[in-house]
């Protein structure tokens, strides 16, 4: 599918509400799949990544009821397994394109004595998965993948805890092993070399798994084994979706937008820091809590002149998400912006580094590599081309908005990819163009 963008003639208003934040969606999903009990779940998001964890958990044995679906997302009730375990799928389970659901499973599952294969789409199959796998066998599980990619199968059960330092932030091999740590004996700690999103954390006590954390430490251990129970759960919106709704706003001229009911949470909105930096207009207005999330309204105003800031490695794993939206807002800014080490975007949905860097050069932006380190030269004018979004949702999104500040149209090829996290994408900003 291909989707044609254009300079917006007219400034973008109003307010918004983003989709159900993807990251939280799936651990409700899967968290209440482990319970004891029936979780209520309420504005879940409805894409295909999360869709992916609802089949994962059906195929596993817990009881998944779409009671509604609409604007506001999916609202759900789930049964757990429970102590009786999940069920031993008769055929592969399958992950999709959707590697926060593989590698949670992986964690999930490893505390179980049954044997389960996981497989994903050819983009997932590409990605590595031996970061979780090996912290999972020094706990008892064995693992078959030849390739340190899926296809895996997974040999669980017995497992006991350890204390485990991970070689890079990552909340997805983190919560894999806090989350094998519930059925393993004695404690389970993990260490980070920086702080990543910590939705695991705030939100396994909300099941009834107590969290212990040394912020300073950047360290989490669960002790196991524990027992998982029900809870009503209501997601906020997507603070990673947020972000492209922010950048239309200060790419168009004019533009003043609202994004209401968005999560807050410190590990997700480091991107609203940078571009504070930059010197964008916007103001967070916080409101009431969605579990143990916060979450509020951000504001944001069309800035005509952003200056280039340097990103800090210590920052990148709470804004790795972003990067390619700020790489885009960076071709609009005086001087030189600096991504340092983000090398992790190489191993993404796609090959993000070099994605980024060949579309904006189709752009006519200035942006290269110096190893890890991303570059972009600001200002560019920018200008009509074809970009594609080598099937991954956060590049068709950027790409999306690059069309509105170009002199000529974009065209994004594998627009679809938007439908992994933020279905609605398009309609919204038609909503915007046409509230002005």
């Amino acid at each position: 599918m291909q989707y044609l963008s254009t300079r917006s003639d007219r400034p973008l208003a109003g307010e918004i509400a983003v989709p159900g934040d993807k990251s939280l969606s799936h651990r409700a999903v899967l968290f209440a799949a482990m319970a004891e009990g029936t979780s209520r779940l309420a504005a879940v998001l409805d894409s295909e990544d999360v869709r992916a964890s609802i089949a994962a958990v059906r195929a596993l044995g817990a009881n998944v009821d779409i009671t509604a679906a609409g604007d506001r997302g999916l609202e759900l009730t789930v049964t757990g397994w429970g102590a009786e375990g999940p069920r031993t799928p008769d055929v592969p389970i399958d992950c999709g394109n959707s590697g926060t659901t593989a590698r949670l499973l992986l964690g999930i599952l490893a505390g179980w004595a049954s044997e389960v294969t996981l497989v994903g789409d050819e983009s997932l199959s590409k990605r590595p998965m031996g970061r979780v796998t090996d912290p999972l066998a020094r706990m008892g599980a064995s693992f078959e993948s030849p390739t340190g990619t899926l296809p895996v199968t997974l040999r669980g059960g017995g497992l006991k805890g350890i204390d485990y330092v991970t070689p890079v932030a990552s909340a997805q091999v983190k919560s894999a092993i806090l989350l094998a740590g519930v059925q393993a004996s004695g404690r389970t700690t993990v260490r980070e070399p920086a702080s990543s999103r910590d939705h695991t954390e705030l939100l396994l006590p909300a099941f009834g798994v107590p969290v212990g954390r040394d912020s300073a430490a950047r360290a989490a251990w669960v002790d196991g084994p524990a027992t998982v129970r029900a809870s009503d759960i209501t997601v906020p919106g997507d603070p990673s979706s947020a972000a492209f709704i922010v950048v239309a706003g200060l790419l168009v001229p004019g533009s003043r937008i609202t994004v209401s009911g968005v999560g807050l949470n410190p590990t997700r909105i480091a991107y609203l820091d940078v571009l504070d930096r930059m010197g964008a207009d916007i103001r967070i207005q916080p409101t009431e809590a969605a579990g143990a999330e916060p979450t509020g309204t951000v504001h944001v105003g069309y800035t005509p002149e952003l200056r280039a800031v340097v990103v800090r490695a210590a920052e990148v794993p709470a804004l790795v998400d972003e990067i390619p939206v700020l790489a885009l807002l960076a071709t609009q800014a005086a001087g030189e912006t600096r991504f340092e080490d983000v090398g992790e975007l190489r191993v993404k949905e796609s090959d993000r580094l070099a994605a980024v860097i060949e579309a904006l050069t189709l752009l006519g932006a200035s942006a290269r590599a110096e190893g890890d380190t991303l570059v972009v030269q600001g200002p560019s004018e920018l200008r009509g081309t074809g970009l594609d979004s080598h099937g991954d949702h956060r590049l068709a999104m950027t790409w999306a908005l690059a069309g509105l500040a170009a002199d000529g149209p974009v065209t994004v090829s594998g627009f679809e990819a938007v439908d992994v996290s933020y279905p609605s994408f398009s309609a919204d900003l038609a909503a915007l163009s046409a509230n002005s």
